[in-house]
Protein backbone atom coordinates (compact mmCIF):
# COMPACT_ATOMS: atom_id res chain seq x y z
CA UNK A 1 0.00 0.00 0.00
CA UNK A 2 1.69 3.41 -1.22
CA UNK A 3 1.49 6.69 0.49
CA UNK A 4 -1.37 8.04 -1.59
CA UNK A 5 -3.90 4.50 -0.17
CA UNK A 6 -2.92 4.85 3.06
CA UNK A 7 -3.78 8.84 3.62
CA UNK A 8 -7.35 8.20 1.59
CA UNK A 9 -7.67 4.77 3.94
CA UNK A 10 -7.18 7.45 7.21
CA UNK A 11 -9.26 10.01 6.03
CA UNK A 12 -12.44 7.55 4.85
CA UNK A 13 -12.48 5.27 8.01
CA UNK A 14 -12.24 8.53 10.25
CA UNK A 15 -15.37 10.00 8.27
CA UNK A 16 -17.14 6.41 8.98
CA UNK A 17 -16.14 6.32 12.06
CA UNK A 18 -16.92 10.11 12.80
CA UNK A 19 -20.70 9.14 11.04
CA UNK A 20 -21.10 5.92 13.06
CA UNK A 21 -20.86 7.86 16.36
CA UNK A 22 -22.84 11.13 15.13
CA UNK A 23 -25.95 8.65 14.18
CA UNK A 24 -26.05 5.69 16.57
CA UNK A 25 -24.68 6.96 19.74
CA UNK A 26 -27.41 10.57 19.99
CA UNK A 27 -30.30 7.60 18.84
CA UNK A 28 -28.80 5.36 22.21
CA UNK A 29 -29.76 2.80 20.40
CA UNK A 30 -28.38 0.26 17.25
CA UNK A 31 -31.87 -0.33 16.63
CA UNK A 32 -31.91 2.01 13.85
CA UNK A 33 -33.11 0.83 10.77
CA UNK A 34 -33.09 4.32 8.40
CA UNK A 35 -29.74 4.91 10.33
CA UNK A 36 -28.76 1.24 9.37
CA UNK A 37 -29.74 1.84 5.42
CA UNK A 38 -28.21 5.41 5.32
CA UNK A 39 -25.12 4.25 6.49
CA UNK A 40 -24.66 1.40 4.55
CA UNK A 41 -25.37 3.68 1.57
CA UNK A 42 -22.79 5.63 1.84
CA UNK A 43 -20.33 3.46 3.25
CA UNK A 44 -20.84 1.73 -0.43
CA UNK A 45 -20.89 5.21 -2.13
CA UNK A 46 -17.62 6.55 -0.07
CA UNK A 47 -15.93 3.25 -1.19
CA UNK A 48 -16.96 2.76 -4.39
CA UNK A 49 -16.13 6.04 -5.49
CA UNK A 50 -12.69 6.08 -3.83
CA UNK A 51 -11.43 2.90 -5.05
CA UNK A 52 -12.76 3.58 -8.76
CA UNK A 53 -10.39 6.93 -8.23
CA UNK A 54 -7.34 5.16 -6.58
CA UNK A 55 -7.33 3.04 -9.54
CA UNK A 56 -8.45 5.26 -12.68
CA UNK A 57 -7.26 8.98 -11.85
CA UNK A 58 -4.98 8.99 -8.57
CA UNK A 59 -3.82 12.10 -9.53
CA UNK A 60 -7.72 13.42 -8.07
CA UNK A 61 -7.28 11.94 -4.75
CA UNK A 62 -4.00 13.01 -4.40
CA UNK A 63 -5.47 16.41 -5.47
CA UNK A 64 -8.42 16.47 -3.29
CA UNK A 65 -6.39 14.90 0.00
CA UNK A 66 -3.44 17.75 -0.51
CA UNK A 67 -5.50 20.52 -0.73
CA UNK A 68 -8.05 19.17 1.57
CA UNK A 69 -5.33 19.38 4.48
CA UNK A 70 -4.16 22.86 3.12
CA UNK A 71 -7.46 24.01 3.81
CA UNK A 72 -9.33 26.79 1.95
CA UNK A 73 -7.05 30.01 1.05
CA UNK A 74 -10.56 31.94 1.12
CA UNK A 75 -11.17 33.64 4.36
CA UNK A 76 -15.13 33.78 3.35
CA UNK A 77 -14.87 30.20 2.50
CA UNK A 78 -13.30 29.03 5.71
CA UNK A 79 -16.19 30.70 7.43
CA UNK A 80 -18.76 29.15 5.37
CA UNK A 81 -17.03 25.60 5.61
CA UNK A 82 -17.27 25.81 9.23
CA UNK A 83 -20.56 26.68 9.86
CA UNK A 84 -21.42 24.02 7.02
CA UNK A 85 -19.75 21.00 8.95
CA UNK A 86 -21.24 22.39 12.07
CA UNK A 87 -24.54 22.59 10.31
CA UNK A 88 -23.70 18.54 9.39
CA UNK A 89 -23.29 17.28 12.50
CA UNK A 90 -25.72 18.53 14.17
CA UNK A 91 -27.99 17.89 11.38
CA UNK A 92 -27.22 14.02 12.18
CA UNK A 93 -27.24 14.41 16.15
CA UNK A 94 -30.85 16.15 15.97
CA UNK A 95 -31.75 13.12 13.73
CA UNK A 96 -30.54 10.79 16.51
CA UNK A 97 -32.11 12.38 19.26
CA UNK A 98 -35.36 12.86 17.13
CA UNK A 99 -34.82 8.47 16.95
CA UNK A 100 -34.41 8.51 20.63
CA UNK A 101 -37.17 10.11 21.72
CA UNK A 102 -39.95 9.41 18.98
CA UNK A 103 -40.49 13.42 17.80
CA UNK A 104 -41.41 12.57 14.16
CA UNK A 105 -43.06 9.82 12.41
CA UNK A 106 -41.71 9.35 8.48
CA UNK A 107 -43.43 7.28 6.72
CA UNK A 108 -41.51 4.34 5.31
CA UNK A 109 -42.18 5.10 1.72
CA UNK A 110 -40.98 8.32 2.24
CA UNK A 111 -37.89 7.39 3.56
CA UNK A 112 -37.48 4.94 1.12
CA UNK A 113 -37.48 7.87 -1.95
CA UNK A 114 -35.39 9.74 0.27
CA UNK A 115 -32.38 7.05 0.18
CA UNK A 116 -32.95 6.99 -3.50
CA UNK A 117 -32.05 10.43 -3.52
CA UNK A 118 -28.72 9.92 -1.46
CA UNK A 119 -27.82 7.45 -4.56
CA UNK A 120 -28.73 9.97 -6.90
CA UNK A 121 -26.30 12.60 -5.01
CA UNK A 122 -23.81 10.07 -5.06
CA UNK A 123 -23.66 9.02 -8.57
CA UNK A 124 -24.23 12.83 -9.73
CA UNK A 125 -21.11 13.59 -7.84
CA UNK A 126 -19.48 10.47 -9.42
CA UNK A 127 -20.33 11.61 -12.53
CA UNK A 128 -18.58 15.04 -11.92
CA UNK A 129 -15.45 13.66 -11.01
CA UNK A 130 -14.83 11.62 -13.74
CA UNK A 131 -15.25 14.60 -15.95
CA UNK A 132 -13.06 17.05 -14.28
CA UNK A 133 -9.86 16.41 -12.36
CA UNK A 134 -9.98 19.56 -11.26
CA UNK A 135 -13.10 18.99 -8.81
CA UNK A 136 -11.35 20.22 -5.58
CA UNK A 137 -12.10 20.12 -1.91
CA UNK A 138 -10.92 23.97 -1.98
CA UNK A 139 -11.74 26.67 -4.16
CA UNK A 140 -8.58 27.94 -5.67
CA UNK A 141 -7.21 27.84 -9.04
CA UNK A 142 -4.40 26.01 -9.66
CA UNK A 143 -1.53 25.50 -12.68
CA UNK A 144 -3.11 23.89 -15.61
CA UNK A 145 -6.31 24.34 -14.49
CA UNK A 146 -8.74 25.00 -17.68
CA UNK A 147 -12.38 25.65 -17.87
CA UNK A 148 -14.60 22.01 -18.44
CA UNK A 149 -17.31 22.41 -20.14
CA UNK A 150 -18.53 19.12 -21.31
CA UNK A 151 -20.83 16.58 -19.68
CA UNK A 152 -22.72 17.35 -16.64
CA UNK A 153 -20.80 20.84 -16.81
CA UNK A 154 -22.64 21.65 -20.33
CA UNK A 155 -25.59 21.41 -18.43
CA UNK A 156 -24.82 23.70 -15.06
CA UNK A 157 -22.14 25.61 -13.84
CA UNK A 158 -22.03 23.32 -10.29
CA UNK A 159 -22.93 20.04 -11.34
CA UNK A 160 -21.12 18.78 -8.24
CA UNK A 161 -23.48 21.20 -6.19
CA UNK A 162 -26.20 20.48 -8.03
CA UNK A 163 -25.60 16.50 -6.71
CA UNK A 164 -25.00 17.58 -3.24
CA UNK A 165 -28.20 19.32 -2.77
CA UNK A 166 -30.62 15.75 -3.37
CA UNK A 167 -27.88 14.43 -1.54
CA UNK A 168 -28.10 16.97 1.51
CA UNK A 169 -31.93 17.73 1.65
CA UNK A 170 -33.06 13.78 1.50
CA UNK A 171 -31.00 13.08 4.30
CA UNK A 172 -33.00 13.94 7.22
CA UNK A 173 -36.09 11.91 5.77
CA UNK A 174 -33.63 9.35 4.99
CA UNK A 175 -32.97 9.11 8.61
CA UNK A 176 -36.84 9.19 9.57
CA UNK A 177 -36.74 12.51 10.89
CA UNK A 178 -38.57 16.00 10.44
CA UNK A 179 -36.83 18.03 13.02
CA UNK A 180 -33.18 17.65 11.60
CA UNK A 181 -34.39 19.19 7.67
CA UNK A 182 -34.19 22.45 9.21
CA UNK A 183 -29.98 21.72 9.63
CA UNK A 184 -30.34 20.69 5.91
CA UNK A 185 -32.34 23.67 5.07
CA UNK A 186 -28.95 25.64 6.68
CA UNK A 187 -26.79 23.50 4.58
CA UNK A 188 -28.42 23.96 1.05
CA UNK A 189 -28.29 27.54 1.76
CA UNK A 190 -24.25 27.17 2.53
CA UNK A 191 -23.69 25.30 -0.61
CA UNK A 192 -25.52 28.50 -2.86
CA UNK A 193 -22.93 30.76 -0.45
CA UNK A 194 -20.37 28.71 -1.33
CA UNK A 195 -20.54 28.30 -5.74
CA UNK A 196 -21.67 32.30 -5.45
CA UNK A 197 -18.58 32.84 -4.03
CA UNK A 198 -16.63 30.25 -5.95
CA UNK A 199 -17.71 32.17 -8.94
CA UNK A 200 -16.24 35.09 -8.20
CA UNK A 201 -12.73 34.04 -7.23
CA UNK A 202 -12.76 31.34 -10.19
CA UNK A 203 -14.08 34.69 -12.49
CA UNK A 204 -11.19 36.26 -11.20
CA UNK A 205 -8.59 33.74 -11.28
CA UNK A 206 -9.38 30.78 -14.22
CA UNK A 207 -9.43 32.44 -18.07
CA UNK A 208 -11.78 31.54 -19.94
CA UNK A 209 -14.75 31.01 -16.87
CA UNK A 210 -16.51 34.53 -17.78
CA UNK A 211 -17.22 33.39 -21.47
CA UNK A 212 -18.19 29.89 -19.93
CA UNK A 213 -20.95 31.74 -17.40
CA UNK A 214 -22.16 33.11 -20.42
CA UNK A 215 -22.21 30.07 -22.70
CA UNK A 216 -23.68 27.77 -19.66
CA UNK A 217 -26.19 30.13 -18.34
CA UNK A 218 -27.82 28.22 -15.09
CA UNK A 219 -25.71 27.53 -12.01
CA UNK A 220 -27.83 24.86 -10.35
CA UNK A 221 -31.66 23.96 -12.11
CA UNK A 222 -31.46 23.97 -15.80
CA UNK A 223 -33.98 26.40 -16.45
CA UNK A 224 -34.61 28.16 -13.00
CA UNK A 225 -31.02 29.27 -11.68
Amino acid sequence: MNTLHRKAVVQITGFLVLLGIVLFVPAGTLNYWEGWVYYVITCVGVLAVSAYFLRHDPRLVERRLRLSERGEPERSQRVIQALSGTAFVAMFVVAGLDRRFHWSAVPTFLVVVADVLVVVGFLVIFRVFQENRFASSTIEVEAGQSVVSTGPYAVVRHPMYAGALPYVLATPIALGSWWALPCAVIIAGLIVARLLDEERVLARDLPGYREYCQQTRYRLLPGVW
